[in-house]
């Protein structure tokens, strides 16, 4: 079924169920649902406005008291009176929410003694939750909530998992989404265990001045405990466990000593970023050198002594403050730069031996029993790629381009790890062709894509993406970590509904469809370019009009999906949706009107001037917009977006916004080429999701995924991760199509960009006209090495400034009439977005 059929079918029947239930999150339906009348069994969580006390068992420790404490105030954020939070179950009451840690020997383990409670499918697993509705738990109570969990992240996700059920948003912090307020709720009976699939899934907080590092300074007083307390709740309200902490000349260890304890407190698993090892921020070793308490360079071959010390001490805190870690080993350059091009793979492997020996002194047990990861990033997977290994139970972190590109995966053949594999990935990068560090330009179709290819192919233990600033990745973000906690639930069909699905949590049911297709539609337009690549010329006129076109008719529908939208909820939905779009879109119509500003001069001056006028309406406009961001909420937020965004010249940030150059004067003349009379030529364009046959040879089901490439869907062969086919497999789509002229023509296939994760000159794809020869195709981009000329380099830079890759081909002479495209499977992580069939050159 083509893209678009698929998504216009989904997204009406997911609305038609969200209004057929008003408040979806409270259907009654299964066990330990939430709702607002009282069943046959179901225990009343909030009655007249006041919640039942929670009882935190004694030996649950303080990442449960932490958690509960939150919970108590989210019922309170309900029903109107924040739930008391007790060491014991009272005297004498009605019911009560009951938290605790299997295996701790305290009360939780006792109900499960006396049988009232099962654990089977909690004991032993990593973070897994249980959800028991139960009479008679203790004396006095005749029925409660018991909440166990496996571990204390468990019970924490436990708690905060029925927090969103019952209407609080993880985002009503961070982006003031309001909590409705419900006099009366109730829990069904039964029971509900739920452990996430990948073990370790977090963020990465970089790039964070002038934006976040501003925000905390003003309104915390600094990147500290403070502002850090918020970080590490959203984390857990995302359920999510792990971080890297800002690291831009800043330490969290240093900064703000409270924020390592706090983080051990709440139970955090903390590490430190792809070139930090051993817990050390980057910031620390300047700092070091500064205060006289390290000297030298950042070379292990001539100060390996130095770094040694420098290393322990970092290793000696973070034991002393008892908290949990994965602890980054090997070593990349200063400063988030490449080692010198003499660096050894045997130097690199006896910096991470040595290390480890660090590590087994400092933590007084046997390396292996520390988590640890070691980055491919960048260069460092070439050394990976030459041969250089590390021990079997470190975790190989694989990395994107920086642009959402995944470079490698593990070897299909290669034996199992018992560190496993996980992703770095990126919403937010400083780097070449292009820094893009200002506001969300992400397809969360491409990110399911990119994920769930890892996931089939064995990248399980850590999942980590960097966010920047944080805000406004809130939506990719949240999907990201959700995805995280169980990559099989993430669909096809769940990415058609998803937008929807979100912005139904945040903003109602009745809201959902609006506003879900305002997202979805966002991500695609958003994601055709990064705002820090476009200028006058990135293209031409005309398609920049029509591109402002779209742009207006998303601000249309903006201004309609949020007329109906409460006063309390309009921070909310400035922050996420509103912003963004107008933002974006007054960004497309300033350059457009400096584009047709450049094209009009020596033609038609009044239409220059009149566009250069249009383009310094739209510049001034940028700041009102921005002005509004750090008004809203009382000011909470001012300065989040203070990051520049127009006017790059290089791949880094120009200190300011600049105004794109436009012609003035009546007398104005760039010299453009003057009009010249085309005639049009036919091109028939074929968008790949509208295929008309499929054939899977029995091992694959193509599947248009809706909201994935620049046409609204694209066709993908699932499952992804499997070994190549070959043609005679038959594994393809079919298209026919009608010329209407005889002639020469070309080929050109347009494709979702991607990677070759194997390492064998792919990916790969074939072609075939009619009945004609089958010619194999390959992608092939180069993100790292090699001259920055090279063809496969400059192709790069190509498909991540466009975001689209193009191959072509002649077609030779066809005849007028009916014809026959079919595209075969040869690899994974293919991805066609549209046929172009054009008259060829001199036709």
């Amino acid at each position: 079924m083509p893209g678009r059929t698929l998504r216009s079918l989904l997204l009406p029947l997911v609305a038609a169920l969200l209004l057929f239930f008003p408040r979806a999150v409270l259907a009654c339906e299964g066990a330990v649902a939430v709702c607002e009348t009282a069943g046959e069994g179901s225990l009343g969580l909030i009655a007249g406005g006041r919640a039942l006390p929670v009882v935190v068992d004694s030996a649950a420790g303080p990442a449960v008291r932490h958690a509960a404490e939150g919970f108590a105030a989210d019922l309170g954020r309900v029903g109107g009176n924040a739930a008391d939070v007790l060491q014991a179950a009272p005297a004498a009451a009605t019911g009560a929410v009951i938290v605790g840690v299997a295996g701790n020997g305290g009360l939780v383990d006792r109900l499960a003694a006396e049988g009232r409670i099962d654990l089977s499918q909690v004991t032993g697993k990593w973070e897994a939750f249980g959800q028991f509705v139960v009479d008679n738990p203790l004396p006095g109570v005749e029925r409660a909530l018991v909440i166990a969990g496996s571990d204390k992240r468990g019970a924490v996700y436990g708690l905060y998992d029925l927090s969103e059920r019952i209407g609080v948003s993880p985002w009503y912090w961070w982006a003031d989404v309001p909590v409705e307020r419900r006099d009366m709720l109730y829990l069904t009976a039964g029971s509900r265990t739920d452990a996430p699939a990948v073990r370790y899934r977090g963020f990465f907080i970089n790039d964070e001045d002038p934006a976040f590092g501003g925000w905390a300074r003003a309104k915390f007083g600094g990147v500290n405990s403070a502002a850090y307390a918020h970080v590490y709740e959203l984390l857990f309200r995302l359920k999510g466990n792990y971080l890297w902490p800002a690291m831009w000349d800043k330490s969290l260890a240093e900064d703000d000593p409270k924020s390592l304890a706090l983080a051990a407190e709440m139970g955090v698993v903390l590490g430190t970023s792809h070139h930090e090892p051993l817990t050390r921020a980057q910031a620390e070793w300047s700092h070091a050198k500064e205060s006289g308490r390290a000297s030298g360079d950042w070379n292990y071959e001539t100060n390996g002594a130095v770094l040694r010390r420098f290393w322990r001490e970092g290793m000696e805190r973070f034991a002393a403050s008892g908290g949990d870690a994965v602890v980054t080993v090997g070593m990349r350059g200063d400063g988030d730069e490449a080692m010198s091009e003499e660096t050894a793979i045997p130097l690199l492997e006896r910096i991470v031996t040595d290390q480890r020996e660090i590590i087994a002194a400092t933590t007084g047990k046997p390396a292996s029993e520390t988590p640890q990861v070691w980055a491919l990033y960048k260069e460092v997977q070439d050394y990976y790629d030459q041969g250089m290994r590390v021990p079997d139970d470190v975790t190989l972190l694989f990395s994107d381009d920086n642009w959402g590109q995944i470079r490698r995966l593990p070897d299909p053949a290669a034996p199992p790890r018992s560190g496993g594999y996980g992703i770095y990935y990126h919403f937010d990068y400083v780097g070449a062709p292009r820094s893009y560090k200002w506001t969300d330009t992400n397809q969360v179709a491409k990110v399911w894509q990119q994920m769930d290819l890892a996931w089939q192919r064995g990248a399980r233990a850590m999942w980590v993406v960097n966010v920047g600033d944080i805000k406004p990745m809130e939506y990719p973000l949240d999907f990201f970590l959700h995805m995280a906690w169980d990559p099989q639930a993430m669909t096809p069909e769940a990415i058609a509904t998803n937008p929807v699905e979100w912005a139904a949590k945040q903003f109602g049911a009745a809201n959902g469809e609006a506003i879900g297709a305002v997202l979805a539609d966002y991500g695609t337009l958003a994601s055709k370019r990064k705002p820090e690549l476009l200028d006058a010329k990135s293209f031409a006129p005309d398609e920049y009009r029509m591109l402002a076109a779209r742009w207006d008719d998303l601000v249309g529908r903006v201004a309609r999906a949020g007329a109906g939208l409460r006063p309390d909820q309009r921070d909310a939905y400035y922050q996420l949706v509103e912003y963004r779009v107008l933002s974006l879109a007054n960004l497309y119509r300033m350059y457009a009107a400096a584009a047709w500003n450049a094209f009009y001069a020596g033609r038609d001056p009044a239409r220059a001037e009149a566009n250069a006028a249009e383009a310094e309406r739209a510049f001034a406009r940028d700041k009102v917009l921005t002005r509004q961001y750090d008004e809203m909420a009382g000011g909470k937020w001012a300065g989040m977006m203070n990051q520049t965004h127009i006017g790059y010249s290089s791949w880094n940030d120009p200190p300011e916004d600049v105004m794109p150059p436009l012609v003035r004067g009546v007398g104005a003349v760039t010299g453009p080429p003057a009009e010249q009379e085309v005639e049009a030529k036919e091109v028939l364009a074929i968008p790949a999701a509208a295929f008309e046959t499929a054939a899977g040879a029995g091992r694959f089901e193509w599947t248009a995924v809706p909201q994935l490439g620049q046409w609204g869907a694209a066709p993908l062969a699932l499952p992804q991760g499997q070994a190549p086919t070959t043609v005679s497999d038959g594994v393809f789509l079919e298209y026919p199509f009608r010329l209407t002229e005889t002639g020469e023509y070309d080929l050109d296939v347009q494709l979702v960009p991607t990677l070759d994760t194997i390492g064998t000159g792919g990916p790969r794809f074939a072609i075939q006209l009619d009945d004609g020869p089958v010619e194999t195709l390959a992608i092939v981009l180069e993100p790292t090495g090699g001259a920055a000329d090279a063809p496969a380099k400059q192709a790069w830079y190509d498909a991540v400034s466009d975001n689209t890759v193009e191959l072509s081909r002649p077609l030779g002479r066809l005849s007028r009439g009916e014809h026959r495209l079919r595209f075969y499977r040869i690899d994974d992580n293919v991805i066609p977005e549209v046929f172009f069939l054009r008259p060829a050159a001199g036709e």
